[in-house]
């Protein structure tokens, strides 16, 4: 089978990864019913197809900002001046690698940008601010929404039928 052909059994398997990637080689074989070296084969050509981009731990973000102080979650949406595709990639750059930078949406129509932002407390979203739109000349406007409750976050994509 090619790398970029899925049949059901892969389905499972990043069906079954995506809810739990702890799980190990022979129990997550028991749980899509193949050998454990299938199932090795399987997750390996999955990963090595870019079906699995990472594994990940998420983390408890209650317990998290109790502990560290990170209590505060900006939904920011972010409009340029000047919209060029190296305008666009020279901001993508500086708000990927900014650590308090959780995601980076290219958006449209609206806004350029949308970005999820996790920052200690006020005074630290205001540096942030400060560091990514402020001395950008180009960003022309900014506006944040802070999260007052998290309803609901997932990682998962419904792959089953």
């Amino acid at each position: 089978m090619e790398s970029n052909e899925l049949d059901a059994i892969d389905l499972q398997l990043l069906d079954s990864l995506q809810h739990d990637a702890s799980l190990s080689n022979v129990a997550l074989a028991e749980k899509v019913n193949v050998s454990p070296p299938t199932c090795l084969r399987r997750v390996k050509r999955l990963t090595e197809g870019g079906w699995i981009e990472r594994q990940i731990a998420v983390l408890n973000a209650d317990q998290l900002s109790n502990r560290l102080g990170h209590g505060l979650t900006a939904l920011v949406e972010v409009s340029l001046d000047r919209q060029g595709s190296e305008h666009l990639d020279a901001f993508e750059v500086r708000a990927v690698a900014h650590d308090a930078v959780q995601q980076c949406w290219r958006v449209s129509p609206g806004p350029d940008f949308m970005l999820v932002v996790q920052a200690r407390d006020m005074p630290h979203y205001l540096s942030i601010s400060q560091n990514l739109f402020t001395q950008d000349a180009n960003v022309r406007n900014v506006k944040a929404f802070f999260a007052t409750k998290r309803a609901k976050l997932t990682t998962t994509w419904p792959v089953l039928k």
